[in-house]
């Protein structure tokens, strides 16, 4: 467990680089971290997580112009954007044709999954990184999201070598997940809610249940 001071988070970028995995904070949950662009860190991802491959993982960018290198957005998203961002929201757009993000990391769809975190810790060391980073959350598939880093160590013991301290996290609950490829829909509520969502767009929006 690394504090995160400016020696550590270039470490923790030389970690990105050499596409080994690393565990983050956000403000929800401390995510299993990699280069989103590097099949060989996301596979590591998949493996480490026990995650089956046909479920893709949420990219984590620095801001909107990097985000527009790879992801379609459009009106909707840049509505909820404007207020809810950087913060504990995922939406799902449509992949841009010159996309780097790696096919394994969104299952070989034609959508993304993207967020940006509000965490100060993921956004230092998103600022110093050239990739965004996939980061679902730090623990084996289905079982309870890691709140601190010692949660992360606790899951995984040494197959992760290196983890950011960003303490205890804010939200400590996913974050909300909502499909903006059609008609807005609530996948995975979260702490931002449905009610919140509807309120900025001014109307309904369809809830998976």
């Amino acid at each position: 467990i690394y504090k995160p001071n400016l020696i550590n988070l270039k470490k923790a970028k030389k970690n990105i680089e050499n596409n080994n995995v690393i565990g983050v904070p956000t403000e929800t949950v401390y995510g299993l971290a990699g280069n989103a662009y590097s099949n060989k860190s996301v596979t590591k991802i998949f493996k480490l997580k026990k995650r089956p491959t046909f479920n893709p993982l949420i990219i984590h960018f620095k801001n909107l112009r990097d985000l527009n290198n790879d992801a379609i957005l459009n009106k909707t998203f840049k509505r909820l954007y404007k207020v809810l961002c950087p913060g504990p929201i995922t939406f799902i757009l449509k992949k841009k044709s010159k996309s780097k993000i790696s096919e394994i990391a969104i299952a070989r769809k034609k959508t993304i999954a993207v967020r940006i975190p509000k965490h100060k810790v993921a956004r230092n060391l998103l600022k110093i990184l050239k990739v965004p980073l996939a980061a679902p959350s730090a623990n084996i598939s289905s079982k309870l999201s890691p709140t601190c880093a010692n949660d992360v160590v606790d899951e995984f013991g040494s197959k992760i070598k290196f983890i950011l301290d960003g303490s205890q996290c804010q939200i400590g609950l996913e974050s909300t997940i909502i499909d903006l490829t059609g008609k807005p829909t609530l996948l995975r509520p979260g702490s931002i809610t449905a009610e919140k969502i509807q309120k900025i767009l001014k109307k309904k929006i369809a809830i998976n249940k």
